[in-house]
């Protein structure tokens, strides 16, 4: 069996795991270490906004565990271009999550702004579900979408997430919580 942090393949994708050292690079500003641990080039859209690198530094300080659920680049199969990045918020069953459900883990992604409308955010979303369930048999996934991002909104819709609950998320604004209980959906 591969190792969790192995690069997850999807049909057009390569999901590489962004680690500790990618991490730093990106956020000390030294991309040519960061793209030669990567082996890909480290777009602008993701220099001017590292919010999903911070917040993974952050998760790594605090959870060493935590590193194979951490950022991993949307490599392109075809191209090798970085078209996005994925990320879970934390490892699963959360405390943040207990009020709204239980053994669930949240992931949140960007598909930057040339690479959209290309299915790749369904895709990527779509591989790291099943690295969850695969290797931790997680089956219960969140995703939290402000109500006036549509294109994400219609993303969940098409992977069967449905809506349980909303909070005011401090950067944000008010999101929307959506789960996609994937043991229920196969009994169903």
């Amino acid at each position: 069996m591969p190792s969790p942090t192995d690069d997850i393949l999807t049909p057009r994708l390569t999901l590489r795991l962004m680690g500790r050292e990618t991490v730093e690079a990106c956020l000390a500003g030294d991309h040519a270490r960061a793209e030669g641990l990567l082996g890909a080039a480290i777009p602008g859209e993701l220099r001017g906004n590292l919010t999903t690198l911070e917040w993974a530094r952050t998760e790594l300080d605090t959870d060493p565990a935590y590193a194979p659920w951490s950022a991993r680049a949307m490599l392109s199969s075809a191209t090798g271009a970085m078209v996005g990045v994925i990320r879970f918020h934390t490892r699963p069953d959360p405390d943040y999550l207990h009020p709204f459900v239980r053994d669930a883990v949240e992931f949140g992604y960007t598909v930057f702004a040339a690479h959209r409308r290309q299915g790749y955010g369904t895709e990527a979303a779509r591989g790291v579900m099943v690295w969850a369930g695969t290797h931790y048999r997680t089956s219960r996934f969140v995703a939290s979408v402000s109500p006036a991002n549509s294109a994400s909104i219609a993303l969940i819709a098409r992977l069967g997430f449905v809506r349980i609950g909303q909070h005011v998320d401090e950067v944000d604004g008010i999101e929307h919580i959506f789960l996609r209980d994937v043991a229920a959906s196969r009994a169903e």
